[in-house]
Formats: structure tokens, C-alpha cells, sequence
């Protein structure tokens, strides 16, 4: 069963490399969706998977890259669209 979970990651967490290193992950995990800045200086990530493997990309997630540090991880759940083939990291 597929499930959704958009995740809104605060803190320092643009320019450190988070966005790539959300893509590794999500690879790793066999989740699809992306991943982007936003504006206000957070990231936001929409994964679709198995709930084990967004469940996993989840505390992947909350490690982060080595030089971000973050504060909080909002999560979402939304419902599935099936509209993603991979994870990618959008500008």
C-alpha cells in the first residue's frame, strides 16, 4: 500500500547540500517524489512509497547532511497522486 507525506524541514538546511542529499536518500529507500527550496528558507520533500520505506526516509530526513542543522521536521500526510516515476530535486 502507497502512501504520501509532504515534509517541511526547518533550519539550516539551504546551501548545505540537503536537497541532493534528500534525492540519495530517497533512492536508497526506493521513494519517489521531490524536493525543493521554499522562500521562507525551509525544504520541502513530497514522498510516495511503502509506509515502511517513508517511514525510514523520514529519519534519514532528520539526520540530514553534515553541515545542516534541523530544527524541526513538519510532516504532512497527502494523498498519493502516482504522478512520480523517481525523486528529483526541483529548482
Amino acid at each position: 500500500m502507497k502512501v504520501a507525506r509532504k515534509f517541511l524541514i526547518s533550519g539550516e538546511v539551504q546551501g548545505v547540500g540537503y536537497r541532493f542529499f534528500a534525492q540519495r536518500v530517497a533512492a536508497r529507500h526506493q521513494v519517489v517524489g521531490y524536493v525543493r527550496n521554499l522562500p521562507d528558507g525551509r525544504v520541502e520533500v513530497i514522498a510516495e512509497g511503502s509506509r515502511a520505506n517513508v517511514v525510514a526516509l523520514n529519519k534519514d530526513l532528520l539526520s540530514g547532511p553534515t553541515h545542516a542543522v534541523i530544527s524541526n521536521i513538519e510532516e504532512i500526510d497527502i494523498e498519493p497522486s502516482g504522478a512520480y516515476s523517481s525523486f528529483r530535486v526541483e529548482r
